[in-house]
C-alpha cells in the first residue's frame, strides 16, 4: 500500500513528465483538461463546500476570456502580468455582485437567480457589438511576460503554456486546502450543513458565503483567461448555462466533498469524450448512459475509488468540521 503523503508527489511528478512522453496534441489536450479541472474545482467550492448551488460561473468563466481579448493590443502579445490579475479581478468582481444579489435566496430560486444573471451576462455579449458580438473574437498572440523587450515566457510555446496552467492548477489546490482547513472553511461547511445553528454561534453566514462565492469566481475568471489564451478565441458560448451544466456534472462526477475530485471528474469526462468521439457517431448518447451510470453507481464520486487504489481516505480538507471551537476565530 502506498503512503498516503506519497501520492500526490507521484502524481506531480508522473504530470511533469508527461509533455516527455506524448505528442504536442496530447500536452494542448491535458492542459484543456486541467483548465477545465481549475474551473470545476472553483465552482465545487460554492456547490460541494458551501451549499450553493451555481448555475452562472460559465459567466465568470467567459468574461475573464472577453478582458483578454479587449486587453490585447491587435496582433501583439498581451502582458500576462497585467492583464491576468485584471482579468481574475473583474470575474470576482461580478461574482461579489451576483452573489450580494442571488445569495438573498436560497434552495431553487438562487439556482434560478444565478441562471437568469448567467443568462444576462451571455446576451451582454450576443446581443450587442461588444467584442464580435454572437460571433466572438480571436486573440491573435498569447500573452506574454516580457522586460524592456526580452521575452521571459512565451505561452505560444506549447510545452511552456502546460507547466504554467499546471503550477496554476497546483497554486488552485493549495489555495482551497488551505482556504478549507482553515477557520474559515470550517465556517463555511457549517453554514452549509445546518445555518441556524451557524448563526446562533455568530457566524456571520450571508459574509462567509460571499467571500466564498467572490473567490470562486475569480478562480473560474483564471481558468477562462487561460481557457481563452490556448484557443485564441473567446464567443458568447463560453459564458452560457450549458457549460456551467456540464462543469456541474465534473463536479459531481468527482465528488462534492473534495478539493481534487472536480479534477478528477473532469479528467474522466474530457477524457471520456475524447474516446467516445472516436468510437461511435452516437457519442452524446453514450457520454450520457456512462455519466448516468457513474452518478448512480458513486453517488460521492469517483473519489470513493481512492482508497481502493491508493489505501487513502480522501482529501483531509473534507473531514467534518469541528464547528464550536472555530467559532470564535471566524
Amino acid at each position: 500500500m502506498m503512503p498516503r503523503w506519497l501520492v500526490p508527489l507521484v502524481l506531480l511528478a508522473i504530470a511533469a513528465a508527461l509533455p516527455f512522453g506524448v505528442s504536442t496534441y496530447y500536452v494542448q489536450f491535458i492542459g484543456k483538461a486541467f483548465i477545465m479541472g481549475m474551473l470545476a474545482m472553483a465552482l465545487n467550492l460554492a456547490v460541494g463546500h458551501g451549499g450553493m448551488v451555481s448555475i452562472c460561473h460559465a459567466a465568470f468563466f467567459g468574461l475573464a476570456g472577453y478582458v483578454l481579448a479587449l486587453m490585447s493590443p491587435g496582433y501583439d502579445p498581451a502582458s500576462l502580468v497585467l492583464t491576468l490579475p485584471v482579468a481574475a479581478a473583474a470575474s470576482g468582481f461580478v461574482a461579489l455582485v451576483i452573489g450580494a444579489l442571488a445569495l438573498r435566496t436560497r434552495g431553487a430560486y438562487f439556482i434560478m437567480v444565478t441562471l437568469a444573471f448567467g443568462e444576462m451576462m451571455f446576451f451582454l455579449f450576443h446581443d450587442t457589438d461588444i467584442a464580435g458580438g454572437s460571433d466572438g473574437t480571436y486573440v491573435n498572440a498569447k500573452p506574454e511576460i516580457a522586460i524592456a523587450g526580452h521575452r521571459l515566457l512565451d505561452l505560444a510555446s506549447p510545452l511552456a503554456f502546460y507547466y504554467v496552467v499546471l503550477a496554476l492548477l497546483i497554486a488552485t489546490i493549495v489555495l482551497l486546502t488551505v482556504l478549507l482547513r482553515s477557520p474559515f472553511g470550517h465556517a463555511l461547511a457549517a453554514a452549509r450543513d445546518n445555518e441556524r445553528r451557524a448563526r446562533s454561534l455568530g457566524f456571520p453566514v450571508y459574509r462567509i458565503r460571499l467571500t466564498a462565492f467572490a473567490i470562486s469566481g475569480a478562480i473560474a475568471g483564471v481558468a477562462g483567461y487561460f481557457a481563452t489564451a490556448q484557443f485564441g478565441f473567446v464567443a458568447p458560448e463560453m459564458l452560457g448555462w450549458h457549460l456551467s451544466a456540464t462543469v456541474l456534472v465534473m463536479v459531481l462526477i468527482g465528488g462534492l466533498r473534495s478539493v481534487t475530485g472536480p479534477l478528477v471528474g473532469a479528467l474522466v469526462l474530457i477524457g471520456l469524450e475524447e474516446v467516445l468521439k472516436a468510437s461511435t457517431d452516437y457519442w452524446k448518447l453514450a457520454e450520457g448512459l456512462i455519466v448516468i451510470l457513474i452518478v448512480l453507481s458513486m453517488p460521492n464520486g469517483v473519489r470513493q475509488l481512492w482508497p481502493l487504489i491508493f489505501g487513502a481516505t480522501g482529501d483531509a480538507a473534507t473531514r467534518p468540521a469541528r464547528v464550536p471551537a472555530e467559532a470564535n476565530h471566524v
